[in-house]
């Protein structure tokens, strides 16, 4: 049987009812996570993230949903240092 309460972490590949891969978790807010479809994606990276853009550079960074702190996604934080917001109120962010 399949578990009634799954663990669902960033990077986790989120499927269909009948199997079919939908895309990995990026990030979590109050309503829910946020899945990326884009293929080929073996985790977020900074080098996924600025492929294909063509005016400037986008960073890739993290970001609290409680209180809008970012930081650089190298040094992930287990909560928010401005807030405290536990782990999983912290999503990758894409910065222009």
């Amino acid at each position: 049987m399949a578990d009634e309460n799954p663990t669902v972490t960033v990077g986790t590949t989120v499927y269909t009812e009948d199997g079919s891969a939908l895309g990995t978790v990026r990030g979590f807010d109050d309503d829910g996570f946020f899945v990326t479809t884009r293929e080929g994606i073996a985790s977020l990276s900074v080098e996924h993230e600025r492929a294909g853009h063509e005016f400037g550079g986008a960073e890739l960074m993290w970001r609290c949903t409680q209180c809008g702190e970012m930081g650089d996604i190298e040094e992930l934080p287990e909560s928010c240092p401005n807030c405290d917001a536990p782990k999983e109120d912290i999503y990758y962010w894409t910065e222009d």
